[in-house]
């Protein structure tokens, strides 16, 4: 229990250190801004994410578990190590601007957020990099060998604990990548970056030692490392074609339905981020000030979803059921959203933000601050919680399938989704800019919210019947 903990703290804080850089290095970057989050989610992380499920797909039937922890983590590592103490260093130089302004001044400054992916694309990988730890590292890695050798009753018991280390890994890098914005803010942003990394490549190297201490005074039965063993102990195969795993879902109403709900968190909460992003953008143009308010904004996600989880997460489950909890997500975002994207394209115009005595800018970025943090920490809260408990009526060949290719490409489509619907229209309205398709959003976030509280009305009903059939399945 306690290195699985550990493990999962120290998973989750390399995530949040570079979820923190990601977003402050793409958008800051020279001719960049919040335009180009979309189209990385959208046409390049996605994809990449894809082949990269594949490959370790194919490279877990036939090397050990180990190898493959040891390998993939490894490999962050290099690509982490490069990026801050060779590609960073040297930007210019490995920077293709000349190409870039001729592009520019070919195509226009409508599709300057397209020019500056390549111009930029030493940040555009570290960005890729960072969203690849959370599909591999946490998703894969982490939850694949957790799920692998705990039982269910094991499980309940302590799912929640491993959830909330997640958020108090989150709490911890807040204050950590604010110490070093500030420390450093009157010096180039390499030297805050190369700190950020140096802790990343270490906690990395603990994650390593954790796995293998594991391994070695734990996990005695050298089986439960080789997945070739467990098909043999288990008499199941468990090789799974990703494809196969997506027509398998548009075959069953059930699975189509959570994958709605998982496609839908994804694009509601990435198409309104995006657009507070672009916002933020213009309050803190400078690297240094943008980094330093994503670190109070992530410290502030930590400690509101530690609290919710550990006092109303299994609390509201057990007292108000399983569709009160499941709907708390998409009406705290669909609500907060809404409420974002008109206080965003009227703030010009809108009187009473001149009474909090600051710019109707600040207020914006305050509210969409707000608001991120609500939908942050609701997912966490709720939405993972409800969403797996979804899978239970399910036989074994859906859990296999259906929920391997939602896991995959459900959550990823929700994210590109929302990134291929605002590049489509930054590029027909937009002339260039998130803020000025910000009408267009409105409607497509409420109806897709309206879309995800139907489809945990239809999901809810089948639970219903498999409560009634056999009751324990779904407690918590």
């Amino acid at each position: 229990m306690l290195p699985l903990l550990f493990l999962k703290f120290f998973v989750s804080l390399n995530y949040a250190i570079l979820t923190c850089m990601k977003d402050t290095l793409v958008v800051t970057a020279k001719n960049s801004g919040a335009e180009v989050i979309p189209i990385l989610k959208g046409w390049i992380v996605l994809p990449v994410a894809i082949i990269a499920t594949l490959i370790y797909t194919k490279l877990s039937n036939v090397f050990k578990q180990s190898t493959l922890y040891y390998g993939t983590i490894l490999f962050f590592i290099f690509i982490l190590l490069s990026y801050a103490f060779v590609l960073y260093p040297n930007i210019d130089y490995f920077s293709p601007h000349s190409s870039a302004d001729w592009l520019l001044n070919k195509f226009g400054v409508n599709y300057q957020h397209w020019i500056a992916v390549y111009r930029n694309w030493v940040h555009s990988l570290f960005f890729v990099t960072a969203e690849l730890w959370a599909q591999l590292v946490i998703f894969i890695l982490f939850w694949g060998f957790t799920n692998q050798i705990t039982s269910v009753g094991e499980a309940k018991r302590s799912y929640t604990l491993f959830i909330a280390a997640g958020d108090l890994a989150t709490l911890a890098a807040g204050p950590l990548v604010l110490y070093y914005a500030k420390k450093f803010s009157d010096l180039s942003f390499v030297y805050t970056l190369q700190h950020l990394i140096g802790y990343v490549i270490v906690f990395g190297l603990i994650i390593m030692g954790i796995f293998k201490w594991m391994h070695k005074h734990v996990l005695t039965d050298e089986r439960l490392c080789n997945p070739l063993e467990v098909q043999k102990l288990t008499k199941k195969k468990t090789k799974l074609s990703l494809f196969k795993g997506i027509k398998h879902i548009l075959s069953s109403k059930y699975l189509i339905h959570i994958a709605l709900i998982v496609i839908g968190c994804g694009l509601a909460i990435n198409m309104i981020e995006v657009t507070w992003k672009a916002n933020l953008k213009i309050l803190y143009p400078n690297s240094a000030d943008y980094q330093a308010f994503i670190a109070k904004l992530t410290f502030l996600i930590g400690l509101v979803a530690l609290i919710v989880v550990l006092f109303a997460g299994g609390n509201f489950l057990r007292k108000f059921g399983w569709l009160f909890s499941a709907q708390i997500t998409p009406i705290v975002v669909g609500l907060t959203g809404l409420t974002f994207f008109i206080l965003s394209w009227y703030k010009d115009s809108l009187p009473f933000l001149n009474a909090f005595g600051m710019s109707p800018l600040v207020i914006v970025v305050l509210f969409g601050a707000f608001q991120n943090i609500m939908s942050k920490v609701m997912k966490y809260s709720f939405f993972d919680s409800t969403k797996e408990i979804a899978y239970i009526p399910l036989d074994y060949e859906s859990k296999l399938k259906g929920k391997a290719a939602i896991d995959v490409v459900g959550s990823r489509l929700g994210k590109s989704g929302s990134a291929w619907i605002q590049i489509a229209l930054i590029d027909l309205v937009g002339m260039g800019s998130i803020l000025n398709v910000t009408p267009y959003l409105f409607p497509i976030v409420f109806g897709m919210v309206v879309v995800w509280i139907y489809s945990t009305k239809v999901i809810h009903k089948e639970l219903s019947k498999q409560e009634e059939e056999v009751p324990e399945a779904v407690s918590v």
